[in-house]
């Protein structure tokens, strides 16, 4: 995508985003009606090619790369980068829980029985549920994204240890029918200004109409947002300097999916874009973007880390548990890891917080409370994800070379 498309692109970005602020405030039931059904189609769409994306992308390049010993160098520079940026944000949101102090108790108290068990239960379930038990249930389950994610590293690994005369077929039928997918989300973005019409026009319709007590959830919100925005305009910035990397430019570059993510609350949904972006704005080098993003996509959840880590402290303080300091780390750790393999579509984290405030058996009353402005929040996280992954791509892009 040229500057003038991309600026073009921008524009009609920006106008049908203003199109949507006004047409939600209007409350015309037929316009919400129509906003609601083309953002619906919008992101079931987006949602059926997001996955055949992450599988094809992950076996063309692991498959097309030179070696194994390849693979292994940049698969392990993307996640060890990952997983530094995940605990930070997690590392941010529990600082500043304990200096906002949403519920303005004790948060040294002593120890909770059982706090970690139906965490711990949780993962056991979640590392099972990798493995599928076949390919069609993984590539048919949008919520379990790591199952694709398995099963194309095995292809992808599996082809690059084939001879050359079963190799080569393989790795051409499997770049083409990447490449040709990638062309049906160039058609998506050029009619992208209508989705984010739709999407602002719900948004705006739902949150003037929700009557939620903003008050009585404030600082937990203000706690979560403040933690996103420090991790993406201090922390991940400081990250791309530290490898001289212009963070502005790198924005820039990504505006695009950072829109798409904004307004389709779903990693997956533009990973699409981040690709296009990456390669055609960046400049990075294809086979570090055709394997960093649609990894980072699944595990790279820098926004749903701090979310998890202020939910269950907010949460399980507001039904009655305490949190030793110990405890209080530990959750730091769980919720990165709870982060890799969240599913990168909207409410993903919503819902994965929920699972494990209910296996530590703790009232999730309020949860439904705070659901009005979680909107909000989640177009936040997702913007921050997305940046996070490009930010990943570029540093590991720079240092494997092109």
């Amino acid at each position: 995508m040229n500057k003038k498309l991309l600026s073009s692109f921008d524009a009609t970005i920006f106008g049908g985003a203003l199109l949507g602020v006004w047409c939600g405030y209007v409350h015309n039931p037929l316009i919400i009606k129509l906003a609601t059904g083309v953002s619906e189609v919008f992101v079931n769409f987006l949602q059926l090619i997001s996955l055949p994306i992450v599988f094809l992308s992950i076996v063309s390049t692991l498959s097309n790369m030179q070696s194994i010993q390849e693979m292994r160098t940049i698969g392990k520079k993307i996640v060890s980068y990952t997983v530094l940026t995940t605990l930070i944000a997690a590392s941010v949101a529990l600082f500043l829980f304990r200096w906002i102090n949403p519920l303005s108790g004790s948060l040294d108290s002593v120890d909770v029985s059982g706090t970690l068990a139906g965490a711990q239960t949780s993962y056991l379930q979640f590392i099972l549920n990798i493995i599928p038990s076949n390919i069609v249930q993984a590539m048919g389950n949008n919520q379990n994204v790591m199952s694709v994610v398995f099963v194309a590293v095995l292809f992808g690994i599996s082809i690059l240890s084939l001879e050359d005369e079963h190799k080569k077929p393989l790795q051409t039928f499997f770049k083409a029918l990447f490449a040709s997918i990638l062309k049906i989300t160039m058609g998506i973005m050029y009619v992208m200004p209508v989705g984010v019409w739709a999407f602002v026009t719900s948004f705006v319709h739902s949150m003037y109409s929700s009557n939620f007590n903003m008050e009585s959830i404030g600082w937990y919100v203000v706690c979560i947002i403040l933690a996103n925005l420090i991790q993406a305009f201090v922390v991940l910035p400081l990250f791309l300097w530290t490898k001289g990397i212009s963070a502005r430019k790198t924005a820039h570059g990504m505006m695009p999916a950072l829109t798409t993510a904004f307004f389709s609350k779903s990693s997956n949904v533009a990973l699409p874009f981040s690709l296009r972006c990456a390669e055609k704005n960046l400049k990075l080098s294809k086979r570090v973007s055709s394997i960093a993003f649609p990894l980072c996509a699944v595990i790279n959840m820098n926004g749903c880390a701090a979310f998890i880590v202020i939910t269950v402290l907010f949460v399980g303080m507001h039904g009655g548990l305490t949190f030793t300091l110990f405890d209080q780390l530990m959750w730091v750790v769980i919720a990165s890891t709870a982060a890799i393999g969240n599913a990168g579509v909207p409410m993903g984290c919503f819902f994965l917080s929920t699972a494990l405030l209910n296996g530590m058996g703790v009232p999730v009353n309020i949860l439904l409370v705070i659901l009005p402005i979680y909107t909000l929040i989640d177009m936040v996280e997702t913007t921050l994800n997305v940046w996070s992954d490009a930010c990943v791509a570029s540093v590991v892009s720079k240092e494997v070379g092109t």
